[in-house]
């Protein structure tokens, strides 16, 4: 099946962006189901940072295909990632019959600067991805065409964490606050912990983000959540809202991620659960894209498995599970 791609904008009108001039911006990409018509090539815009990661195809802005209604899948990127960066899983998925979305969060991807702001308050993304899908079922382009019964949620990172809140999971302590012990920032943000006393002095706006911490984020309308090493931060949660949680949920890490203790104490405590090791020697970057050259000597950490790992291969079993578990 052919796959289309488009991209947009819009605004959470009930929440302001960090400087407070204006509402939250929400970007989002989109790959899905193309007429047989569309002709695909390389796309305008690739994963970020620009050269570091390979894309494939697809046919911009084609229409879609067919008039049924077609099951949707949102994704919630790592902390300083992209959604782009999901495009391997969203493509194939989008070849198979899924509308793939994902949504760059405000002051926590690559894309733009990153604001301190948008990585201590990670509560702020669940309810990304609930606008999210309120935009997609009503855009132009998709209206009438989303099975509202076959929503489901991929998470990496951070977004694992993003994704379990939108199953009901109530944060009730940051790992970034006094005593948390968990570090002093990721290290995509090293110094982080060191500007909370600061915003908590200086800033109306993440204040108010701060002390909506422990709201509930709970989108009934995602039936099944697909968590790719999911990060530290699951242990922020309470565990009796995991324990309440009824959807089904596979959580995939690499057996040599520095994540896998969060993953095993996620899925002990998480019901209707499994726990998948993809490989390993895997770390926790080989769910990112497979890497060019320039990737591979820009940045070994991110784009430089083990050379017993196969990312490529890593990638396609995790196809094959969210295909089984989003079919069930």
């Amino acid at each position: 099946m052919k796959v289309g791609f488009r991209q947009g904008r819009f605004a959470d009108a009930s929440r302001p962006n960090w400087d407070g001039d204006g509402p939250r911006p929400i970007d989002w990409f989109a790959w899905y189901p193309a007429a047989e018509s569309a002709i695909e090539a390389a796309l305008p815009v690739a994963p970020w940072p620009e050269g570091w990661f390979k894309a494939g195809a697809a046919a911009l802005n084609a229409p879609l295909a067919g008039n049924g209604s077609r099951p949707l899948l949102v994704y919630s990127h790592g902390t300083g990632c992209n959604a782009l960066q999901v495009e391997w899983l969203a493509r194939e998925l989008a070849s198979r019959g899924f509308i793939a979305v994902g949504v760059n969060h405000h002051g926590n991807h690559n894309a733009a600067p990153f604001r301190a702001e948008g990585f201590l308050c990670s509560w702020e993304r669940p309810r990304d991805i609930s606008v999210l899908i309120d935009h997609i079922v009503a855009h132009p382009d998709f209206a009438g065409h989303v099975d509202l019964d076959r929503i489901s949620a991929v998470g990496y990172s951070l977004g694992g964490v993003t994704a379990t809140a939108l199953l009901g999971a109530i944060m009730i302590r940051s790992p970034f606050e006094p005593g948390a012990n968990l570090g002093r920032g990721p290290r995509e943000f090293p110094d982080l912990a060191d500007h909370l006393p600061r915003l908590m002095g200086e800033s109306a706006i993440f204040r108010d983000s701060w002390a909506r911490m422990s709201a509930s984020y709970h989108d009934p309308r995602i039936k099944a959540a697909l968590l790719l090493a999911p990060g530290r931060s699951v242990q922020g949660f309470s565990e009796e809202s995991v324990a309440a949680i009824k959807v089904p949920t596979r959580i995939m890490v690499g057996g040599a991620d520095a994540l896998l203790p969060s993953a095993r104490w996620l899925q002990e405590r998480l019901p209707h659960s499994t726990l998948d090791i993809v490989a390993d020697d895997a770390g926790h970057y080989v769910f990112l894209p497979e890497s060019t050259e320039l990737g591979r000597s820009s940045d070994p950490v991110c784009c430089v498995d083990p050379p017993s790992v196969d990312r490529g291969g890593v990638h396609r079993t995790v196809v094959a599970a969210a295909l089984q578990l989003f079919a069930a």
